[in-house]
């Protein structure tokens, strides 16, 4: 079983406290891929420019990512992103955003992704998230994220989004933003209104906050690092850990499976619990370095080690 990741493969430029990358890899489908890699295969939609390079690709291709989705516009360079932290690492100003002719893109999902059962929606239009779906007819579980653009820019699109996915992943600030709602958890019930069963909160420093059917809610702390080099792609790792889990664990049959999108009733606390374990885990490693670099030098065994000291952790031993 594969998890399709849809969204943006981009250009970063990077600006911190201590430091500054200019143009690396980015975008919201390489931190999840790359994340969910661990777990189990992934593919990939997405567009790119004629300016990508062919290392770009080489990178995530060398994970097993299959890259077959991924179409190349030889009419626009690349999405672009240039972000710049303030002193805290956690709020940053975005002080450029160049399409390129992504606010074009028309997603073509191939005949051999078709059968995809997982699927993750990663930070990018709404239209494009809407046409990936409608293009993945055996899909079972579909889990989104989205950022305050298209909160403030696509709402209408948005909300329809929501109403046809099982879980979103989405940053406290923005579930406010999207609902109106100032405490975290009635801001994720709210959310639960416009369709997804499960609304995983992002609270960067101060951890994650899931909330599901049948009043289930799970927290948990994030992981103490005392290496922060570049928060950007954090929360798409987290996503790919927590997917990749548990696209992990319904192939190794620890879910039972069915032949419909309500398989996500079949995440219960202890596996929701377990996936945000690692998601947390892979998260904690990718803000240690700029772009994917942290990653490329991880091992599935440093992410269960991690994942043993977070327990660690929470019991007190």
């Amino acid at each position: 079983m594969s998890v399709l990741c849809v969204g943006t493969l981009a250009f970063d430029t990077v600006e911190t406290p201590t430091d500054r990358r200019e143009r690396v890899l980015g975008g919201s489908a390489s931190y999840f891929s790359y994340a969910a890699s661990f777990f189990t295969a992934v593919r990939v939609v997405g567009r790119v420019g004629y300016d990508w390079p062919d290392d770009f690709t080489r990178r995530l291709t060398e994970r097993g990512i299959d890259f077959q989705g991924v179409a190349k516009d030889l009419s626009h360079k690349s999405y672009f992103w240039h972000g710049r932290y303030r002193n805290d690492f956690q709020d940053r100003d975005t002080v450029a955003i160049e399409l390129n002719g992504f606010e074009e893109y028309k997603p073509t999902v191939p005949a051999a992704f078709n059968d995809s059962e997982f699927v993750f929606l990663a930070a990018s239009a709404p239209h494009v998230q809407l046409e990936t779906m409608s293009q993945c007819p055996n899909r079972k579980i579909v889990f989104a994220d989205t950022v305050d653009m298209w909160i403030e820019t696509t709402r209408p699109e948005l909300l329809k989004v929501l109403s046809q996915i099982d879980g979103l992943f989405i940053n406290d600030i923005e579930a406010r933003q999207l609902t109106g709602e100032h405490q975290t958890v009635r801001a994720a019930q709210a959310i639960r209104r416009f369709g997804p069963q499960w609304v995983v909160l992002k609270k960067g420093e101060n951890g994650c906050l899931a909330v599901g059917p049948d009043d289930l809610i799970v927290s948990l702390p994030s992981y103490p690092s005392d290496t922060m080099l570049d928060p950007t792609g954090a929360g798409d790792s987290f996503a790919g850990g927590m997917i990749g889990f548990l696209c992990q664990a319904f192939r190794t049959n620890d879910v039972a499976t069915s032949h419909s999108v309500s398989n996500s009733r079949q995440i219960n606390r202890a596996l929701l619990h377990r996936a945000l374990l690692y998601g947390t885990s892979v998260a904690s490693f990718t803000l240690s370095d700029f772009s994917l670099n942290a990653l490329e030098r991880l091992e599935k065994v440093d992410i269960e080690r991690r994942v043993a000291d977070i327990q660690a952790m929470l019991s007190g031993i």
